[in-house]
């Protein structure tokens, strides 16, 4: 069998979701499945798991929802255990932030 022709990505979908958030703890769901490529309804669905394992906090804040992460959570898999997602985060936000040392 050919693999090279098969997709495939070392982040989940759960992932993807966790870091959009933390780049925009006010995006909306559909934003979210936008930009990552899945529909709204798998965006809701991962958001609630997220929520009832502690990771996502949600607030209702007038018509919109804002979200706030526990980044002292760990992952779940047995392997990573140990680690805090704020790894995670921190790893795949930190080229996002402006450079300090930029004029």
């Amino acid at each position: 069998m050919n693999t090279s022709n098969r997709q495939w990505t070392f982040l989940t979908h759960h992932a993807r979701v966790l870091l959009e958030i933390a780049r925009d703890p006010q995006a909306r769901v559909r934003d979210i499945a936008t930009g990552i490529g899945i529909t709204e309804r798998a965006v809701q669905g991962i958001v609630s798991d997220l929520h009832q394992s502690g990771y996502v906090t949600i607030e209702r804040v007038g018509r919109r929802n804002q979200y706030k992460l526990n980044l002292d959570a760990h992952f779940r898999y047995p392997t990573e255990a140990g680690l805090p997602v704020r790894v995670l985060i921190d790893m795949f936000t930190q080229h996002d932030l402006p450079d300090p040392g930029a004029n």
